[in-house]
Parts: C-alpha cells; sequence; structure tokens
C-alpha cells in the first residue's frame, strides 16, 4: 500500500487541424517496446454515452496544438498516398489518427472500430460525466473503501500520483471539488461565478492526494477523507492517446499520428516521407494562429493553456485551471506550456502541472527534471515571449520557429 504518492478539433481546407512500480504482467509487456530518444542535454539533434452532450462546447475549443498535414500534395500523381484518416468523439472533445501505411478497406473498417472502442472503454472508465465510471465510483465512494479498479485507471492514477509528487500538488487529481465550485466540468453550475472565500476554504478542506492510497493486488485505491473526489480530465487524454498508439503499434503499423483535443503521439513519418509537423498555437483567445510549428517522430507533445476556458466577471478572467495549493484559478503571466515526451499520459500531466506552477517556478522544475518544454508567457506589453528549456532546445532549436 502506498498513500499520496507513487515511486516513478477543427480542420480547415488548407489542411491544418484546429506508476506503480508492480503492475500486472500484460501491463508490463502492453509498454514493452523501443522508445524514441530524448537528447541529453548539450546533444545536437536533426531532425453512458448521453452524459457526453452535456459537456459544455467551450471544452471542445480548447485544442491548443494543431497537427499540419500535408494532403495537397499528398493528393497529386507520382507522390505519396494520402494519409487514412479517422475521426469521432471522445472525453468531451474530438479525436483525429492519421495512418500512412497502405491500408485495404477491411483494414480500415478494423482500425477504425477498434479505435472507437477503445476510446469508449477509456471514456467508461475515467470519465467523471459518467455516473457508473471507475473514477466516478471513487468519487461516491465513503472514505476507507477500497475501489477496485481496471489496470487502465491503475496506471492512470499512478502516474497521476507521481506527478503530484513531482510538482508538489500542482498538479493534482483530487481539485475536482474546487473545479466545480469555480464553474467548471462536471456537475457545475452553468452560472459561473467566483465563489466566496469561505466555500473555497471549505473545499480546500477536501483536497489532497496525500488522503488517496493504491493498492496493486489487487489494482484498487481508497481514500481517507469523506467528500474528496478526483478529475483525471488533466491526464486521461493523454492516457486515451498513449493507447490507441499501443493499439495501431501492436496491429503492425509503424507511420501514424494520434491526436485527442490537441494532445498528439506519432510514430515514423507522414504521407509526404516526412516526420510529422505539430503547430503550437498562439495562446491567444479567439485566435487560430500558430506560434511554432515542431516536426516529431516517435514522441508525444501535450499543451496546456488558460485562454480557451474562461469567464469573466466584473472585469476579471477566471480560467479553468485551479491551483490546488490555494485554491483559485491560476493568475500568473504563464499563458501556455506545451511538453514534449515519450507518453501523451506524461507530457499531459507535465504540462497541467508546470502551467500551475508559473513562468519562474514551472520553468525552474522542468530545466532540474530535464523536461523538454516550450513556456509562452505573456509581456507586459501584450505580446508572447518564449521561453525554452535546454532539453526543448536540443530537440528542436530556432528550426521550429515560426517565420513573422
Amino acid at each position: 500500500m502506498t498513500s499520496g504518492s507513487v515511486p516513478r478539433s477543427r480542420r480547415t481546407d488548407d489542411g491544418i487541424l484546429s506508476i506503480f512500480p508492480a503492475f500486472r504482467s500484460e501491463l508490463v509487456e502492453r509498454r514493452a517496446r523501443p522508445k524514441a530518444e530524448l537528447p541529453k542535454r548539450g546533444a545536437t539533434t536533426r531532425s453512458g454515452p448521453r452524459r457526453r452532450q452535456v459537456v459544455p462546447i467551450r471544452v471542445l475549443l480548447s485544442t491548443s496544438v494543431l497537427v499540419v498535414t500535408l494532403a495537397a500534395s499528398a493528393c497529386q500523381p507520382g507522390t505519396s498516398p494520402e494519409s487514412v484518416r479517422f475521426e469521432g468523439e471522445t472525453m468531451g472533445t474530438t479525436y483525429l489518427v492519421q495512418v500512412s501505411d497502405g491500408l485495404s478497406e477491411s483494414e480500415r473498417i478494423a482500425i477504425s472500430r477498434a479505435v472507437q472502442e477503445t476510446l469508449d472503454d477509456l471514456n467508461r472508465k475515467l470519465s467523471t460525466y459518467m455516473a457508473e465510471s471507475e473514477v466516478s465510483r471513487f468519487n461516491r465512494a465513503p472514505a476507507a473503501t477500497p475501489v477496485r479498479l481496471s489496470l487502465e485507471a491503475f496506471e492512470v492514477f499512478g502516474e497521476a500520483a507521481r506527478i503530484s509528487e513531482l510538482s508538489g500538488g500542482a498538479f493534482d487529481v483530487t481539485v475536482a471539488p474546487l473545479v466545480r465550485l469555480w464553474g467548471f466540468g462536471a456537475g457545475a453550475s452553468q452560472d459561473q461565478r467566483a465563489p466566496s472565500a469561505d466555500a473555497v476554504a471549505a473545499s480546500r478542506r477536501l483536497v489532497g492526494f496525500a488522503h488517496v492510497s493504491l493498492d496493486d493486488d489487487p489494482p484498487s485505491v481508497t481514500k481517507d477523507l469523506d467528500g474528496l473526489e478526483c478529475d483525471l480530465s488533466g491526464i486521461a487524454k493523454g492516457y486515451a492517446v498513449d493507447r490507441v498508439a499501443e493499439l495501431l503499434s501492436q496491429r503492425g503499423w509503424q507511420n501514424f499520428m494520434v491526436e485527442i483535443g490537441g494532445e498528439v503521439r506519432t510514430s515514423g513519418k507522414n504521407a509526404s516521407d516526412s516526420a510529422w509537423r505539430i503547430g503550437i498555437e498562439k495562446p491567444i483567445p479567439g485566435t487560430r494562429e500558430l506560434q511554432r510549428t515542431i516536426t516529431l517522430s516517435g514522441l508525444s507533445l501535450a499543451t496546456s493553456g488558460d485562454y480557451r476556458n474562461f469567464y469573466e466577471e466584473d472585469g476579471k478572467l477566471y480560467s479553468h485551471l485551479i491551483d490546488p495549493r490555494v485554491g483559485r484559478p491560476v493568475s500568473h503571466t504563464l499563458a501556455s506550456v506545451s511538453v514534449v515526451d515519450h507518453t501523451c499520459m506524461r507530457a499531459d500531466a507535465l504540462a497541467s502541472g508546470l502551467l500551475v506552477l508559473g513562468p519562474e517556478a514551472g520553468y525552474e522544475l522542468a530545466v532540474q527534471e530535464d523536461l523538454a518544454v516550450l513556456f509562452l508567457i505573456r509581456t507586459d506589453e501584450g505580446g508572447i515571449e518564449e521561453r525554452a528549456t535546454p532539453s526543448f532546445d536540443d530537440l528542436f532549436g530556432d528550426g521550429s520557429r515560426m517565420e513573422p
């Protein structure tokens, strides 16, 4: 038994798409395959279905990573065949899967079904919008009552615990009561308004991953505080991306890109026989402009930003990103954090935690942990300043910057 911690869309016509160590053997085998190398610092690199409908539309507009495809050239004679695309909805947002390997019609149908079935299964386990999901059952359970978890949910809880410890509580999935109090997430009032200080203090007493224990035999989660709830939205999409990528890899496909709500994982090359080009948005509300493009192959990218999901009251903006340590939405100048990592689940959680930490503490932790991260910070003049970690520059350097 371990308490509180664990040892380790939109598209346009131009083609832009706007640990727990004691895992069961089948889980370990699923992850046991070669990974792309992140260069060390200083190295050089070349190259219940009805419930889902109540998700507020603002969540569907939260994508801050864009996949830049070369669909036009793929349609010309003598060029590579066009990627096969699979699209749909999941987890309150949209997904896109592109496979550049040649697929027969039967293979297309089989993959489309398998992808949707995988995502539906994860949604049934991880969604707070589904009353009978595993996380919803945990949220309703009284203190000191173990709740059995699937291997998938157990892995997500385990990584959430590890990132919570790493970030000093800036990333904390038990933030659910505060998220709801501020008018976001499942169960929130549609009449969004800032709560009273007393209400914030009361909800803060229900937050803290130190009140959560994980047991791997059998996989289960227990809380020691009645009223504590978890919201996995800051990590679940990244995990779902990983699972779909693993599904494609297990079926023998080597060239693909998986995107869910802006979280991306890549493998091999696109239809133009090049690494996948991924765009990072400018963190400006109401726009769809690119800040940078980067090329990825065999790595994941996740971005967290405060500029899509927010409301205004008395001239002040309140973001959906709640700092669990103080019980309030973030209010610093850090607008967006993009993390590159081997797994999308880890990148997803890290992006959320680093954004909550802010431009200074977030950058310091990213450098300390040798993470590849791009920070986009608002300036006093109304512009956006880039601050990349050394590991990010080692991967992409100035070549990833968009031309003005």
